[in-house]
């Protein structure tokens, strides 16, 4: 599946289960599936699958967007659209945080890792996928699948300001998020 540790992933589908997520909002409207990698980073994926099948990410916003870079969701304390977001990117679940699960695995375009703060076992429900490559997160930030289907959608993800570290107004949001094996 991968040729070498520092080449993008392939976009097909492995054997990991996969989260579909139904996406809406102003800018981009459609569904999103990403390839979770368990035999990668299997505290992690096992943590965003219970997540999914709990409903904990239906109507959590993308709050953190910057054009180039990534989009960012998962916060389901403080990311629920429609409720105040004035604190969305600083909540977690009420799962423990997962220690780091670091690959050789590169950021590429389509990537998914996880979200954390400056210690590096902090991820917990926050995730972020690539617009684009991002080596310097390479070893800093765990890994979880990659887009396999609708990256035009996670194109078209409402934007941040620049000037917000990506804050984004009346962002768009994971209608629904689910698991397949």
């Amino acid at each position: 599946m991968y040729t070498s540790s520092n080449r993008a992933m392939a976009a097909e589908d492995g054997p990991g289960p996969n989260l579909v997520i139904t996406v809406a909002g102003e800018a981009a409207n459609g569904t999103v599936v990403i390839d979770l990698l368990p035999d990668v980073a299997p505290k992690h994926v096992a943590q965003i699958t219970e997540l999914a099948r709990t409903g904990a990410y239906n109507n959590v916003v993308f709050h953190r967007v910057i054009d180039g870079f990534m989009a960012q969701t998962g916060d389901v304390k403080y990311g629920k659209w429609g409720e105040d977001l004035s604190m969305a990117g600083t909540g977690k679940s009420d799962l423990p945080n997962i220690p780091a699960e670091f690959s050789d695995l590169s950021f590429q375009r389509g990537v998914v890792g996880m979200a954390r703060s400056t210690n590096p076992n902090s991820a917990n429900s926050q995730f972020f996928i690539m617009f684009a490559p991002g080596e310097f997160l390479n070893g800093e930030y765990t890994v979880v699948g990659h887009v396999i289907a609708g990256m035009e959608v996670v194109d078209a993800i409402k934007k941040g300001s620049p000037d917000l570290n990506g804050a984004v107004d009346n962002p768009d949001r994971m209608v629904s998020v689910t698991v397949e094996q």
